[in-house]
This record gives C-alpha cells, sequence and structure tokens, in this order.
C-alpha cells in the first residue's frame, strides 16, 4: 500500500532523509521511531506530497505522492505534529467545513469520534487547549472513512488516559483492515499497536523488523527492593546483569522473559518490585550501538 523507494529530501548541512527504501502492506500498521530531528516528519510530508524530493519515490496504493495527490487525499487520513486550525471557527463548524470540503454527507462519523475522546465541539478553537486542538485534528484525520492513515507523532499533547484511547483506536481501524503508518519518539507506544518497526537516526534508516523480534530482545530494567543488605549482596552473585547496588536496593536488566527473575527472587526477602522504561536512547544503542540522537 506504501511504498518509499531511494527517498531522499536534503536541507542541507546533513539535515532531512536520505536513501531510505521500504513498504507498508495493506492492512498493516508500520511505525516509524526515531528521536526529535531524526526525519520522521521530512517522511510524512514526502508521502502527503508537500515538498519535492531531491532523489527518489514514494507511492500509496500505487499512486506517485507527488504528481498524483489529490487523489491519494481523497483515501488517505493526515495528522500533523502540530495542528494549525481556525481560530474563529467552533470545533463543530469546522468539522462541517471539512467534510463540504471532502465531499461527506454525514458528519455522523465525527461526531462519534468527537465524543469517544470527550471533546466539546461547540468551543472556538482558538479557545481550546492544545489537547482539544489535537483531538479536533484526530477526528479532522479520520471522519471520512480513509483506508490510509499517516499520523505524525499521534499521541503528543493527549493525556494518558486520551493516548490509550487513541492507540486502541488505531488497533481498531487496524481490525477494520486499514493500512497505517506513524511515527513516533516513544518505544512502548509502537510497541504496542504496530505489526513493523522502522528505527530512523540522523535521517538514515537503520533497520526495520517485526515488532515479535523487537519485543523478544528487549532489554527490561527492574529496581529490586530486599529486606536487608546482606539479602542485596547476596542476589548480586546470582546470574544476572546488575546495574547499580545501593544498600538494600538492586538494579537489574533483562532480555526477554522476566520468568527466571521471578524464579530468583523467590529465594530472597523482596519487599518491592519496580519495573524502569526503557528509553529511546537504549533501545537505540541496544539494537544498533551509537546513541540516538539526530
Amino acid at each position: 500500500m506504501i511504498r518509499v523507494k531511494n527517498l531522499t529530501k536534503e536541507y542541507g548541512g546533513r539535515q532531512g532523509v536520505f536513501d531510505l527504501s521500504f513498504e507498508v502492506e495493506d492492512g498493516e500498521v508500520f511505525g516509524l521511531l526515531g528521536p526529535e530531528g531524526a526525519g520522521k516528519t521530512t517522511v510524512i510530508r514526502q508521502l502527503m506530497g508537500f515538498a519535492q524530493a531531491s532523489r527518489g519515490r514514494c507511492f500509496i496504493n500505487g499512486k506517485s505522492c507527488h504528481t498524483r495527490q489529490s487523489e491519494i487525499m481523497g483515501f488517505t487520513g493526515y495528522l500533523p505534529e502540530e495542528t494549525a486550525l481556525p481560530g474563529d471557527m467552533t470545533g463543530l463548524s469546522f468539522l462541517r467545513f471539512m467534510a463540504e470540503y471532502k465531499g461527506i454527507k454525514s458528519i455522523e462519523r465525527a461526531l462519534q469520534i468527537a465524543e469517544r475522546f470527550e471533546l466539546d465541539l461547540d468551543t472556538r478553537i482558538r479557545k481550546m487547549s492544545r489537547a482539544s486542538r489535537k483531538k479536533t485534528a484526530i477526528v479532522c484525520a479520520l471522519m471520512h472513512d480513509p483506508a490510509v492513515l499517516l499520523l505524525d507523532e499521534p499521541t503528543g499533547g493527549l493525556d494518558a488516559p486520551m493516548q490509550g484511547r487513541l492507540n486502541d483506536l488505531i488497533l481498531e481501524e487496524k481490525e477494520r483492515g486499514k493500512t497505517i503508518f506513524f511515527t513516533s519518539h516513544i518505544f512502548e507506544e509502537v510497541e504496542r499497536t504496530c505489526d513493523r518497526v522502522g528505527m530512523i537516526k540522523r535521517g538514515v534508516l537503520v533497520n526495520v523488523d517485526d515488532i515479535a523480534g523487537l519485543r523478544a530482545a528487549k532489554r527490561k530494567s527492574y529496581i529490586v527492593n530486599f529486606a536487608t543488605d546482606q539479602e542485596a549482596l547476596n542476589f548480586v552473585k546470582e546470574d544476572f546483569e546488575i546495574l547499580n547496588i545501593s544498600g538494600r536496593q538492586v538494579t537489574v536488566r533483562l532480555s526477554g522473559e522476566m520468568a527466571p527473575l521471578v524464579k530468583a527472587l523467590g529465594n530472597y526477602q523482596v519487599v518491592g518490585l519496580e519495573t524502569m522504561s526503557q528509553s529511546l536512547e537504549d533501545v537505540f544503542i541496544h539494537f544498533y550501538g551509537g546513541d540516538a540522537g539526530a
């Protein structure tokens, strides 16, 4: 459904994207993971046909993103990272305007999505919070029930409950056969929703892998609090990667399942166990070496 071939867009000073090639299958959720400035938004903008590539080509459903942009927009939903909406309109008047622009006869689907995100459509956009403007853009992207979704950092600006609702919606759209391409800098987000993930660093696609492979190789760190200092000292003799020991507290890192750790801890008096989130930096270092910096 989406094909990118040797795509390069240079802005000077090694800014942009360079010789990117990948494909997204029909009905697949594909996440492009990378830090700020890595080139994620540039890829989305190329797919939307907003700028001419320096070299290479990209296609959606066999149509060139740069010569058949209007056709592609008819079956594609686009969510930018930052929204720029007409401030004088209410959310409802804006959605009605967009429905007319897109040739949609009913805004029932838009109203259903807005209700799901607890969006007050009677408020003028200029008085909306950043989160409400993001929700309005989400509704706009999905209101015409597009076959393809291009989402740039879709959960940015949303609180945790609304991020969860959006991730659930992405999974529901996948079940309905939609093809979804989205960018993120949050490993756990792509891990939850994607079939495959591409990692981009300094404008270069360093690898593409299925999520099962990434999940199996992913390392997790745990902070274990023991009942005594001696218990902690005894535990560090176990066959685990120990990151730190401080009194009764030990930080240990695992790859894959945590069952071996749980089994070993059964021999000790444990008063606390906390999971540490793996940072994007850790993910890049573990899988591809070096730092994640753009």
